[in-house]
């Protein structure tokens, strides 16, 4: 009954196309509607066994301008054949093969799909290629012609096997350059173009940032590249906030890259077109790389400003403001409000910002008697402790500090000279600080 149903079906197709398709099904275009019928009708019925035999043959007699679903049903033949010859490498590489011929007869003899086609390949190169050379030049090559319009996919992909290549020693770190400085500039004109069509662009932003962590994690990214590569796109593009905000992150997470005139015009433009913590932040890198302190306090107090940053962001910034200060010898003072500033946000900071504003209290050179100068030292101390009681892991770093601070506590007959006894109550100023503390001597 079957049979003769798709007879039946067979001969009015051959009648139908007679007298028109010697040019589009070829010299024996009977033969080769005939063909192409059986199989589609045992394919309509999801009977690809039955349909194997009858697409080879009408592959053989029809050509690729016959129909491009024929060339569509041979993939989805080869990759169901695939499946199920996976032990056999021979066989299963042939299969192969042959699904890469299709793609490529498809992009030839039908233009306007080829982007899609060519998409297409590259996917099912990525599923069924394991030769990671093999895979590498395939993409590169189909990227290349795909360009903005290849499938994010791909993009990851390529530069996952770009880095497993250079890893092995397959590659160069040139080689490694080139395929992520191509990826990041097709995805940034996809960015573009979604953007000017009004469609979300998270999607794209979030394979871009995948494309760059593996790129970072290839560890090719140092400055000097950095510079080579992206110094031509920034001076063409300025105002591109994808370009712009990628070489910030790009040199900020590289090796001693963010004090050099790139990076400073990259992060002052992001700082402009979005302004944000973290672009306030990486102007406050920039001048501090460069010996500007001014210019790096104001930054990065812009950063603790801004709207966009949380409590802990503002934590970490304020802690980052204290040491600045302090080991830079900008403003005691301003340390130590910093620091205390990041405990009240943050508690899991007390014992670093303890430790600091002990050291800032340690460092003082206060003017006065004897025990005017001293005193700070008993302060010192007292923040020590309390940084060793809130974070344990510091007591190698601050146990040592402690005796030393401790041995030029003053005397306690000279500190009974100024009518001041151990255990009393002690209110030292000293630099625009101001705290109470416990007087302590030395037998």
């Amino acid at each position: 009954m079957i049979k003769r149903f798709f007879l039946t079906i067979v001969f009015a197709a051959v009648l139908g196309v007679a007298a028109n398709a010697q040019g589009r099904y070829g010299a024996d275009s009977a033969e080769c509607v005939k063909y192409l019928s059986y199989y589609t009708q045992y394919m309509k019925m999801d009977a690809i066994e039955e349909a194997i035999p009858r697409w080879r043959k009408a592959y053989e007699l029809c050509p690729p301008s016959a129909s491009q679903n024929m060339l569509l049903d041979g993939q989805k033949i080869m990759r169901t054949l695939i499946a199920q010859n996976s032990k056999n490498a021979i066989y299963k590489e042939a299969l192969i093969d042959t699904l890469m011929a299709l793609h490529d007869v498809r992009i030839a003899n039908y233009p306007k799909y080829a982007l899609t086609a060519t998409n297409n390949k590259s996917l099912d190169m990525i599923n069924y290629i394991t030769d990671n050379n093999k895979l590498y030049n395939g993409l590169l090559e189909n990227m290349r012609y795909t360009k903005a319009a290849t499938n994010s996919v791909v993009f990851v992909r390529l530069m996952s096997v770009t880095s497993d290549l250079y890893a092995q020693g397959l590659l160069v770190a040139d080689d490694v350059m080139s395929v992520f400085g191509e990826i990041s500039g097709y995805m940034e004109q996809a960015i573009a173009d979604a953007k000017a069509k009004g469609k979300s662009t998270e999607n794209l932003e979030n394979v871009l940032k995948d494309v760059e962590s593996l790129f970072i994690g290839s560890n090719v990214a140092n400055c000097e590249n950095l510079i080579a590569l992206f110094t031509p796109r920034f001076e063409e593009n300025p105002d591109d906030l994808n370009l712009v905000s990628n070489i910030v992150l790009m040199m900020s997470s590289a090796e001693n890259c963010t004090d050099n005139e790139l990076f400073l015009n990259a992060a002052k433009s992001l700082d402009q077109l979005d302004p944000t913590h973290s672009s306030s932040y990486f102007l406050y890198q920039v001048y501090a790389a460069n010996g500007e302190n001014d210019l790096a306090v104001e930054y990065l107090q812009q950063a603790i400003d801004r709207e966009d940053s949380d409590a802990a962001a503002d934590a970490n910034y304020y802690m980052e403001l204290g040491t600045f200060c302090y080991k830079n010898n900008i403003s005691k003072a301003k340390a130590v409000q910093a620091a205390k500033k990041a405990v009240e946000l943050d508690p899991a900071l007390a014992g670093k910002a303890y430790l600091l504003i002990g050291s800032v209290w340690g460092s003082m050179d206060c003017q006065g008697n004897e025990i005017d100068q001293r005193s700070p030292l008993w302060v010192a101390v007292d923040y020590l402790v309390k940084a060793k009681r809130a974070d344990a892991s510091l007591a190698e770093t601050v146990d040592p500090m402690i005796a030393q601070y401790s041995k030029y506590f003053p005397d306690q007959a000279e500190a009974f000279m100024f009518n001041v006894l151990d255990g009393d109550s002690y209110t030292v100023s000293c630099g625009g600080l101001t705290e109470t503390t416990t007087v302590r001597t030395q037998k």
